[in-house]
């Protein structure tokens, strides 16, 4: 598993959404998430809807995936 396909995989699932994927073992990996449909949402909630985008991936393919998600206006402060 590579950071460009889970990018690409969350902007498909996530329309509209900026993302950034950063990990270098292919496994374990990080990203920033950056979308409307996170307003307002608790944080639990907006993983889910990144998780949803990965499917079967996440604890397979993908063993760990930490996740900052916020709105574009969080994102500007």
């Amino acid at each position: 598993m590579d950071t460009n396909t889970i990018r690409q995989l969350i902007e498909q699932g996530l329309p509209g959404a900026r993302v950034a994927v950063q990990g270098d073992d292919g496994v374990h990996f990080e990203a920033l998430v950056v979308s409307d449909a996170f307003r307002g949402k608790l944080p639990l909630a907006r993983h889910r809807l990144v998780y949803a985008t990965l499917g079967d991936l996440m604890g397979g393919e993908i063993h760990a995936l930490a996740l900052r998600t916020l709105t574009p206006e969080e994102h500007a402060q």
